[in-house]
């Protein structure tokens, strides 16, 4: 017979939440993101305006990118709504859409869609540069780095323009 028994979650307090996200920090860098995940959600259930653990939910599902299936962009960016502070949120919107790129190029996709998410990456560390503070280079560096990506990987261009279907079916002949 099957154990069908559901079990509950066991919540963290507020004094252990410091220290998870520490853990979870360390298995982030351990490679560990399923993990990281967990304690960052076990973190946001006990405190859902924690900062620092939606980041760190962030960066863990892009972690898995092209590793685990039904994970992607979207379910990524949904988390970013909860970001408070407008230059985190257009920097990690772009860290976002440059992992889920680099996780695209070991597909058979011809390059114009992965190109058209490092541009967006682009985009975004653009703006996350405009509303950084003084010192901070963060979204410099990540948009140097994608443009460096664009330049070795010449498979990797834009779409071609398309032709509008009314030029194809234009009649050259003289009105009478």
């Amino acid at each position: 017979m099957a154990d069908s028994t559901r079990f509950e979650l066991k919540k963290l307090t507020p004094d252990g939440i410091e220290r998870a996200l520490k853990k979870a920090e360390r298995y982030r860098l351990l490679n560990e993101p399923r993990d990281a995940e967990s304690i960052c959600r076990d973190i946001l259930e006990a405190d859902p305006n924690n900062q620092p653990a939606r980041v760190g939910l962030v960066l863990c599902i892009t972690d898995q990118f092209g590793r685990r299936m039904g994970i992607n962009a979207t379910k990524a960016s949904e988390l970013l709504d909860g970001i408070e502070d407008d230059y985190k949120r257009a920097y990690y919107h772009g860290v976002i859409c440059e992992r889920w790129a680099k996780a695209q190029m070991t597909s058979n996709d011809p390059g114009h869609g992965i190109y058209e998410w490092f541009r967006k990456a682009m985009r975004s560390f653009e703006q996350a540069e405009k509303l950084a503070k003084a010192g901070n280079e963060d979204a410099k560096l990540r948009f140097n780095a994608c443009v460096r990506i664009l330049e070795r990987h010449a498979e990797l261009r834009p779409r071609p323009e398309e032709h509008s279907v009314e030029s194809e079916f234009v009649d050259s002949s003289p009105i009478e």
